[in-house]
């Protein structure tokens, strides 16, 4: 039976999991699932994924029942932003909406910033649509729409990235990371090869990768879809490193 694999839409993992989607690697066919890294947090939460892209700040929460993999995340200077349709400050937002609960772009809002008073749960994907019709003040924004708000007429509030650099200064934002169930921990370097094989083929194999890549993106415009990959695809990505593993020991301290 193929192991079960699950990744979001996002083009960063779209680009280094297409070979793995498309059994071209080392591990054959998968059970690929794709779906926002909320629903893929809660799938995890659930033991319903053998291995998975999910939430760095949901590693806490997994402890003992899925182990950490050393590739295939995300780390990156970068970060998810706070948007508002009015201009405001951080001082100013009272209802914030989030791309789910236990996402680390909320985990970040909370260690950067501080509790929102109030917290509307949303799909990644509906966040800034809620933001630009006014139904909340404002809302945090990740992946494609970090690079994008500016187009939709909305306003700053804050960059997340730059208070973590701020308290953090050359350390890594650890966003997302790859687990696989415990009970399967004998494969951990099995998977670990694939996955690499997968980047390798990506960026050996653009033109063939990117259709598939804009395909699920959220913004179609190649440049965004680019911009997005080279931040988040990285020597992070290839191998967390000691420096991955101090990025998250100071995501949770």
């Amino acid at each position: 039976m193929p192991l079960s694999f699950g990744f979001s839409f996002c083009p960063n993992d779209t680009y280094i999991f297409y070979a793995l989607s498309k059994g071209l690697t080392s591990l054959g066919a998968l059970d690929v699932v794709m779906a926002d890294v909320e629903e893929l947090n809660r799938k995890v939460l659930d033991g319903a994924l053998d291995v998975s892209k999910v939430s760095a700040g949901l590693l806490p929460e997994i402890e003992g029942r899925y182990v950490l993999l050393s590739c295939g995340g995300a780390f990156s200077q970068e970060a998810p932003v706070v948007v508002s349709r009015e201009k405001l400050t951080v001082d100013d937002v009272r209802e914030l909406a989030i791309p789910g609960k236990h996402t680390t772009a909320y985990l970040l809002y909370r260690k950067l910033v501080g509790e929102p008073e109030r917290v509307v749960e949303l799909r990644y994907d509906e966040v800034m649509k809620a933001v630009v019709e006014g139904r909340v003040q404002a809302g945090i924004l990740i992946h494609e729409g970090r690079f994008t708000y500016g187009s939709h007429g909305l306003h700053l509030v804050v960059d997340l990235g730059k208070l973590w650099s701020e308290r953090f200064k050359g350390v890594p934002v650890p966003l997302g990371v790859v687990v696989l169930r415990k009970e399967l921990e004998h494969l951990k370097e099995t998977v670990e090869r694939a996955i690499r094989e997968s980047i390798s083929y990506a960026v050996e194999h653009e033109s063939e990768v990117m259709p598939f890549v804009k395909e699920h993106a959220q913004e179609l415009s190649n440049e965004v879809i680019r911009n997005h990959i080279d931040v988040f695809v990285n020597e992070f990505t290839f191998n967390l490193g000691e420096e991955g593993k101090r990025a998250l020991e100071f995501l949770f301290g």
